[in-house]
């Protein structure tokens, strides 16, 4: 994928250094609402110093192709991650996770993002299918899993534990490569 991607809106390009405090703050920032489904991010960029490790762990996961996350940026402030993970080379499939601040969303911007990685993932990467996996009450998130062509396969029980929660069952959205 190139540096940077979509529109003079918004970019969408790997974490850099330079983004360490912008990313602190965004995560920060949306702790409440990320705490359920991205927990894990959030505890890996508690600080300052975990945030910078964290783009220099995801750096090395994009230059060994084990994972790529991006931030989605405007004007070098961190506005949502999108992340192309659960990578399986044999089978050519992978799965895409996504947030956005919530003072941003309900603009489009994540679902033009979503199409961005899907592309990269089929054109560049050579992926013959992807996932999205999300929670039936989370509308916005359908909306954007559908309105990226992705098609609704199965409720996956109990695939999803928040923390302190009971396990949720989890919407799977699939897209082929149509090539």
């Amino acid at each position: 994928m190139s540096d940077s991607r979509i529109s003079s809106l918004f970019a969408l390009e790997p974490l850099k250094t330079v983004d360490t405090s912008a990313l602190h703050t965004f995560l920060a920032s949306n702790k409440k609402e990320f705490n359920r489904f991205f927990p894990i991010t959030l505890r890996q960029n508690e600080t300052i110093q975990a945030s910078e490790n964290y783009i220099l762990n995801k750096s090395e996961q994009i230059k060994l192709k084990t994972e790529f996350t991006f931030a989605l940026k405007t004007n070098n402030t961190v506005l949502g991650l999108l992340i192309l993970k659960k990578l399986n080379w044999e089978l050519k499939r992978g799965e895409i996770a996504y947030c956005i601040d919530k003072n941003y969303q309900g603009r489009g911007w994540i679902t033009r993002a979503v199409k961005e990685i899907t592309s990269f993932a089929f054109k560049d990467l050579g992926l013959k299918s992807l996932e999205i996996i999300v929670s039936k009450q989370n509308k916005a998130s359908i909306r954007v899993a559908e309105k990226s062509g992705y098609k609704w396969t199965k409720t996956l029980l109990k695939a999803h534990t928040p923390p302190n929660e009971e396990p949720l069952d989890m919407e799977l959205y699939e897209k082929s490569n149509e090539k």
